[in-house]
């Protein structure tokens, strides 16, 4: 990284923080730390609603995704515009009505404080991990391939956090993931330009469709019943909908976003802003990953996109063996080379020559066998090593084909996607914690300066929580694979109690209590089976059994047991 780099990134990264932390001081009470005093306009609503969920690891995964496995990843959002929709006319008209602080809030109000606490803490343990994971996965990678320090990068992310959350609460965050957004998407833009323009002059951008659908990396859209394959229209569409349901509609750090607006409308322009702009951020943020392989076609690229994985080679006895397939890559790079240019000649003369996409196909399967190859090298020299690489692959462009200066705005892109997806974690952490755990069971009453502060110190409590487990994380093996499938582990018992408290008016708190708990400990079962059996399934999948187990056993608890029993009669008996 040049000067310029670390004055573009510092300087953006201080805004960020100061500009928050001054835009939002002096919440008066919890009301205002919580809610922002309910004054947050609807594009706000949806930007910081959008900004949550892109967290740092979406814009380093998500190309690398795409560079390997094509655009297939956006059929995961296709459930996502539905759920907005339910959310919209069903949980926030709810939420507004019922004047909470909190999502868990209202189940007590609809059924009793078990319920409510049981979510809360569902919440709290699934958030709790995720928030550490906001701060650990762009600070491993980083630290990877700037040589930077693990734990330096954890406090340094963290801290900055803790400042303007600490200070502002929910207005902080509205306030900053405003100009975090407009840094994420900017720098996304003229890195899209930016590799448009570097592949070949007489090179068009439907010539570089047409080499990026020759590998198949163009299959949008994949129509199969196969539930091994993660993702599919129909698990879009149904377990990706549960999880957007479940994420958007439960999940406190996203509804304490929208509780947050000015109005009931103005939340519900802010959601269905999210949902009409999601699907299509995610599709160009696959796309520009579709672009990188087409760039790669031309240029020379790396046996394995991990430094670390060439670190650990270097230091062991398959040095020469590794370096072999490397040789054998850069010559099928300039194999590769000359066929694409022959191919977009023809492209340019209106013909898609058969035989070169053959060719192009053979080339590519042939450098496919030399990674595997690879992968098994680097797993003999270590066997700890992580040889998937698509985190790192966007990463390796940025630093060695960016012009001065943006690399510096796209560490800024990175660290602002860590940090917007850290704040709304802590806040919705801090007052979950404040809420529903600490004022609903202290025995006597206090003043809202006295919760006001509880929840700033919640706020600090969670953040060092975050710090700390971010910086033991190197002590779990596959932590970021973990971390992906643990909320599809919780959300669908969460979502289920939520959609049996909105629709299913009859069923009364205890079998609800009791479904509930039977419904995760057999998600529980589901997961270790899957784990141990070596059976697959789509883990988008767990979120619609989780939900749907528990709606059809709180049913039959409550016809089969508690037929016409109140909630108050129940907890007389």
């Amino acid at each position: 990284m040049q000067l310029f780099d670390w004055i573009v990134l510092i300087v953006t990264l201080l805004f960020i923080v100061g500009y928050g932390s001054w835009k939002t001081r002096g919440s008066k009470n919890v009301e205002d730390f919580i809610l922002g005093n309910n004054e947050t306009p609807w594009y706000t609503v949806g930007l910081s609603v959008m900004a949550t969920q892109a967290s740092a690891i979406t814009f380093l995964s998500t190309p690398g995704q795409a560079y390997h496995d094509g655009m297939g990843f956006v059929q995961f959002y296709f459930g996502l515009p539905i759920a907005m929709i339910v959310i919209c006319y069903t949980f926030i008209p709810l939420y507004h009505k019922a004047k909470v602080f909190t999502a868990y809030e209202f189940l007590e109000r609809r059924f009793d404080v078990k319920t409510r606490s049981l979510a809360a803490i569902l919440f709290l343990v699934q958030r709790g991990l995720g928030t550490g994971l906001t701060i650990y996965a762009p600070a491993i990678i980083l630290s990877a391939l700037l040589g930077w320090n693990l734990t330096i990068m954890n406090i340094i992310i963290g801290v900055m956090v803790i400042i303007y959350t600490f200070s502002g609460g929910t207005k902080a965050v509205n306030v900053t993931q405003k100009q975090q957004m407009f840094v994420i998407m900017s720098g996304m833009f003229i890195t899209f330009f930016l590799i448009l323009h570097y592949l070949p002059n007489d090179m068009t951008f439907t010539s570089a469709l047409h080499i990026a659908g020759a590998n198949d990396k163009m299959n949008i859209v994949d129509f199969s019943f196969n539930p091994e394959e993660k993702y599919t229209f129909w698990s879009g569409i149904t377990g990706g909908f549960f999880l957007a349901l479940a994420y958007f509609g439960t999940d406190q750090s996203q509804v304490g976003r929208y509780l947050s607006g000015k109005s009931v409308r103005e939340s519900q322009m802010g959601l269905i802003m999210n949902g009409l702009l999601k699907v299509p951020m995610q599709f160009f943020i696959l796309l520009t990953g579709v672009m990188v392989f087409v760039f790669f076609q031309f240029n020379p690229v790396p046996l394995n996109f991990n430094p670390n994985n060439k670190t650990t080679i270097e230091k062991s006895v398959y040095k020469n063996e590794y370096h072999a397939l490397e040789k054998k890559l850069n010559t099928l790079s300039e194999d590769k080379k000359v066929i694409n240019l022959l191919y977009i000649d023809q492209l340019n003369q209106d013909y898609d020559n058969p035989i070169l996409r053959k060719e192009m196909v053979a080339l590519s399967n042939k450098e496919k066998d030399l990674r595997d190859k690879a992968k098994e090298i680097i797993s003999k020299a270590d066997s700890n090593s992580e040889t998937n690489d698509k985190d790192y692959v966007f990463f390796h462009f940025i630093l060695h084909y960016l012009p001065k200066g943006l690399i510096g705005l796209l560490l800024a892109v990175i660290l602002s996607a860590a940090m917007s997806s850290t704040a709304s974690g802590l806040t919705a952490l801090a007052s979950t914690t404040a809420i529903d755990i600490y004022k609903r069971n202290i025995k006597t009453e206090k003043s809202e300066k006295h919760y006001l502060n509880a929840t700033k110190f919640f706020t600090l409590f969670w953040g060092v929580v975050a710090i700390l487990f971010a910086c033991v994380g190197t002590l779990f093996e596959n932590l970021i694979q973990l971390v992906n499938i643990i909320g599809s582990i919780f959300y669908g018992t969460v979502l289920g109690i939520f959609l049996v408290g909105f629709y299913l008016k009859k069923v009364t708190a205890k079998p609800m209590f009791i479904s509930a708990i039977i419904s995760q400990l057999t998600i529980f079962g589901i997961y270790y089976y899957m784990i141990y059996s070596q059976e697959k399934l789509g883990y988008l999948w767990l979120n619609f059994i989780g939900a749907i187990l528990t709606i059809i056993l709180s049913l039959l608890l409550q016809l089969l047991f508690f037929k016409g029993k109140t909630n108050s009669e129940i907890t007389e008996n």
